[in-house]
């Protein structure tokens, strides 16, 4: 176990922030200069840290903590109707283990993604560099889950392993096949990954209840979030979709 007291951590200077209009964030990063593993990464994730590229994060705001560290008890997972149906619905898709690094086939699909459903946001427009910046990393134990129908790539799941469970670090699609909702599938996928693998959690980032984007993942419950320091169970009004 790392002593995490000799780590050094960099703050950002205050900027506009990317879920919440009107107010400012602050990111704290641990020092890029320190040698980061899989173990200390399992070990900050326990601490509500991501992974962004080489990078590991989270949200230190000053007058806002709307961003909490949030993760699905597998094992106790129970999916709705919904996610019966998807998961249905895209039981023809095969999926396979890509090499975690840039492809052509890869950064396509990616850049479709970006392009159609995130151009007003701050990764358009895409690039090759952002695309390899941003997905892959050096040090982490990263993996591209490639879902596809008949050989044709429609959805990526990047996902990182920890000592206790997966992460879900992002998931880009096909936006020309809205009927299969590929993000959803590719959560529920991720979740029976970690049953598979006989890991208790899967890492879902940041819940922010009041960004609409972000409130989705309450729809995964068991859900476990991170306050005062321990990681309590969270849960949601259920709804005529459970």
């Amino acid at each position: 176990m790392t002593d995490l007291s000799t780590l050094r951590f960099f703050r950002t200077p205050a900027h506009s922030c990317s879920y919440l209009e009107d107010r400012q964030a602050s990111t704290l990063f641990v020092d890029p200069q320190a040698q980061l593993s899989p173990e200390l990464y399992s070990e900050l994730s326990l601490l509500g840290f991501r992974r962004s590229g080489d990078y590991l994060y989270r949200p230190h705001c000053d007058s806002c903590n709307a961003c909490i560290p949030a993760r699905v008890r597998v094992d106790d997972f129970r999916p709705r109707r919904r996610h019966r149906r998807i998961l249905k619905n895209n039981a023809d898709l095969a999926v396979n283990r890509e090499p975690a690094r840039f492809s052509r086939e890869l950064y396509n699909l990616y850049a479709a993604y970006i392009n159609d459903r995130h151009g007003d946001g701050d990764m358009y427009p895409p690039s090759e560099e952002q695309f390899t910046n941003f997905l892959t990393c050096e040090w982490a134990d990263t993996h591209f889950y490639g879902f596809r129908q008949q050989g044709k790539l429609v959805a990526v799941a990047v996902t990182d392993q920890l000592g206790d469970g997966l992460s879900a670090v992002y998931t880009f699609f096909d936006p020309a096949l809205p009927e299969r909702s590929l993000g959803v599938m590719a959560l529920l996928w991720q979740i029976e990954q970690c049953q598979r693998l006989q890991l208790p959690y899967l890492y879902l980032g940041y819940w922010i209840r009041q960004c609409q984007k972000m409130s989705y993942k309450s729809q995964y419950q068991p859900l476990e979030i991170l306050a005062s320091g321990s990681w309590k169970e969270q849960t949601e009004p259920s709804d005529s979709g459970s």
